[in-house]
């Protein structure tokens, strides 16, 4: 007999199915496999103790500050850790417990049965003179030699903006914005480029975004995060996907001093909100997409914290969209240029693919494309 410890088993259910587990252990023992942590802040202290003895019950833990258990504060944060099947039970077990829990089983059962989405490549084309990466830059022609490059190159998706949104950027008029991605429009549709990749308007002008529907663009990049109806109905009207994305402030306020009670629940609760409204005038969960905003209101701490809890997002079943290409937090873990941070950038991204994210906007598509083969296949465990 050998014995060897495994890594992560990302895909637990082919996991089982290559060594041959009968079929109702399958999904019996995947659950089992994949442990799971929970946050819980400001649970009602005879919250904490009901829910901790229920979970020692079936093999769970509640991780609890030691106040909590002589009720000294009314109120406690505390961890609940378990795995997919532990969390299952609670989520039907604490639904006749009082303090609260009815509310915290609910919570728990958003994030069971979380739908997957396959992982996309972004690719940024910048119609202005002003966006913070400078090779992102193009105009006309030379911006439509560089999509059917990113198209050989392995694109999805190709986001096309006239506004800079980097921080301080100026402000632009709609009609001088149009005037910018006009002629790229035209051509995405002489061409017909859209047959082969999506196309994504990086824009929250309502005028902007009806051209560029109307050329074969199908998907909304919206940084105000749908703050406008009148975006959300363009997105109805023409069956396109829209990306609500969080920002604290503006492009010319957002960089100064943000500032968060928690950045997740901020965050979380923002997509919440946004979602019901898109939802509840119409607009299909499928067709919406999530983006943190990586940047766009954040210190390096938060930005940090959004990658690393990526996966909480996942409880809306919409698609995460993550896009931190070249971008400042970067340099701020270590000080590099920004025509040098496209190894910073690939390492973000990565990170965000393994908690949760599934489209990868960024600059560079072709180094993104090996990248991410490289990583999928390192990610599937192979029995010998």
């Amino acid at each position: 007999m050998d014995i060897y410890q495994l890594g992560s088993i990302k895909d637990s259910k082919k996991f089982l199915k290559n060594l041959k587990v009968h079929g109702a252990g399958v999904t019996i023992m995947a659950k089992k496999m994949e442990l799971l942590y929970f946050y819980i802040k400001d649970l009602k202290t005879p919250a904490i103790n009901i829910l901790k003895q229920d979970a020692l019950s079936i093999g769970a833990d509640l991780a609890v500050p030691a106040g909590a258990i002589t009720f000294e504060e009314k109120y406690y944060d505390c961890l609940l850790i378990g795995t997919k099947k532990h969390i299952e039970i609670l989520s039907y077990k604490e639904l006749a417990q009082p303090f609260g829990l009815r509310d915290l089983a609910h919570n728990l059962r958003d994030f069971l049965n979380i739908k997957e989405y396959p992982v996309e490549i972004m690719g940024v084309i910048n119609a202005n003179d002003d966006s913070f990466f400078k090779e992102s830059r193009f105009k006309d022609k030379s911006a439509i030699s560089k999509i059917e490059q990113m198209i050989r190159d392995g694109a999805n998706i190709i986001d096309i903006g006239g506004v800079s949104s980097r921080p301080n950027a100026k402000v632009v008029s709609s009609k001088e914005e149009l005037k910018r991605v006009k002629p790229i429009c035209d051509a995405i549709r002489d061409k017909k480029l859209y047959k082969k990749v999506s196309f994504s308007i990086d824009s929250y002008s309502v005028n902007v975004i009806d051209y560029a529907l109307k050329s074969g663009f199908n998907i909304i990049n919206d940084i105000t995060g749908g703050a406008n109806d009148e975006v959300i109905k363009l997105a109805i009207k023409y069956g396109a996907k829209l990306s609500i994305m969080h920002m604290k402030g503006t492009p010319q306020t957002m960089q100064d001093n943000p500032t968060y009670n928690d950045v997740m629940i901020e965050v979380s609760d923002f997509f919440k909100e946004r979602t019901e409204k898109a939802i509840s005038l119409g607009l299909k969960r499928d067709n919406i997409i999530l983006d943190v905003g990586i940047g766009f209101g954040k210190t390096l701490e938060h930005n940090i914290i959004l990658i690393q809890n990526m996966n909480h997002f996942r409880k809306f079943q919409c698609q995460i969209l993550v896009g931190a290409s070249r971008k400042s937090m970067i340099d701020m873990i270590t000080p590099t240029p920004v025509e040098d941070r496209l190894a910073g950038t690939i390492a973000i991204h990565l990170k965000a693919l393994e908690n949760g994210a599934n489209i990868i906007r960024c600059h560079d598509v072709k180094e993104h494309k090996q990248a991410i083969a490289v990583w999928d296949r390192l990610s599937k465990h192979i029995l010998q």
